[in-house]
């Protein structure tokens, strides 16, 4: 089974931390104090490899200075909107320099990279490619919005506008929820002329509905659970799920326990948590859009936490595949388990790459 993950947080974790994506988890994880505040490492190349997952999408994250939610031992700060574009650049650069040093990873910028990838995946190929489409997330980077075409043309293919606060869109969690900027407004005009994915994670419920009705482009929502299991603005509500299956959109589902149980933080029991709860949220959205199309992993595994915070069962992303075999016991169609785990992700690239 081909697996897409769509939100890891490959280049900033290499760059912040160094944990290198193409040593094996076991080298990083004894190279790392079993008590690190960020968790156990759980993503690396080799072990996607023995997981099946054949497709990533790697984000650019910088955090902010005025950030609500403080990130431990954090290097990429931005105080201003030229580090932010510095930091950005940074990890993109990190990622074309993977690839060519790399003969098996590809950077997913088109359709006929994407193709490649995905042919050898068919192939009797003990080494089959692993590509990562490039994914902005937050776009305080963007200096201005016209400058989004600059970033096209050096490869990143979705933009979300908000982790936190954003010049261009209130994020998924302020207590107060202005939407869009004016600024915001002029940047989604940009990103639908030169062709970009608009990534609604992290965006407040009023920047999100305002997107929804301004963007003309494909829209996502790489990483995002329901609010109707885990209450919170981080989550998307019933609202903003029909929306985004209106669109023929595709949710990722995320793979932190606080994301998948109430009331769970870190230091609670990794046990109280299993992948029950993984399937309750992809079968929320399938229940309120009707069908298996609209949802899919984003894992964020990466993403300041580690595996003693994922649902029992899973320690890696090599564990991936064993979501798809907790959805075929709880009935789902072979088809539909196939869809979530990687193809909902290749119709919207096919959708949305270039040539």
């Amino acid at each position: 089974m081909f697996i897409v993950d769509a939100h890891l947080d490959i280049a900033y974790n290499a760059l912040n931390y160094g944990r290198s994506p193409l040593q094996p988890l076991s080298y990083t994880r004894q190279q790392e104090p079993p008590d690190s505040e960020r968790g156990q490492a759980t993503v690396a190349f080799p072990d996607m490899r023995q997981g099946g997952v054949g497709i990533v999408f790697g984000t650019l994250f910088v955090t902010p200075s005025h950030a609500k939610i403080p990130i431990a031992s954090e290097k990429m700060v931005y105080h201003n909107a030229n580090e932010a574009f510095s930091y950005g650049m940074k990890q993109l650069d990190y990622y074309y320099r993977l690839a060519d040093e790399n003969q098996s990873l590809r950077l997913v910028t088109n359709q006929s990279l994407l193709e490649e990838v995905l042919q050898s995946h068919k192939e009797d190929n003990p080494a089959p490619l692993l590509g990562i489409v490039p994914l902005m997330e937050g776009a305080d980077p963007i200096r201005e919005p016209e400058e989004a075409e600059l970033w096209y043309e050096r490869g990143l293919r979705l933009i979300g506008l908000a982790w936190d606060d954003t010049r261009y869109a209130t994020g998924g969690w302020t207590r107060t929820d202005e939407g869009l900027t004016k600024e915001g407004y002029r940047l989604l005009e940009v990103m639908a002329d030169v062709g970009f994915i608009l990534d609604l994670t992290h965006m407040s419920e009023q920047s999100t509905i305002e997107a929804l009705e301004h963007y003309e482009g494909v829209v996502v929502a790489t990483h995002s659970n329901c609010r109707a299991l885990v209450p919170g603005t981080r989550q998307l509500s019933d609202t903003q799920i029909r929306l985004l299956g209106e669109r023929d959109g595709v949710i990722g589902t995320v793979l932190y326990n606080t994301f998948l149980q109430p009331g769970w933080r870190k230091g609670d029991r990794k046990e109280a948590v299993t992948l029950d709860h993984v399937v309750a949220n992809i079968d929320h959205v399938c229940q309120v859009l009707g069908s298996a199309r609209h949802v899919g992993i984003g894992s964020d595994l990466d993403g300041g936490f580690g595996a003693e915070h994922i649902p029992a069962g899973l320690d890696s992303i090599a564990d991936l595949g064993k979501i798809a075999e907790a959805l075929l016991a709880h009935g789902y169609e072979a088809a539909d388990v196939e869809g979530i785990m990687g193809g909902n992700w290749l119709r919207i690239l096919r959708r949305a790459l270039p040539e």
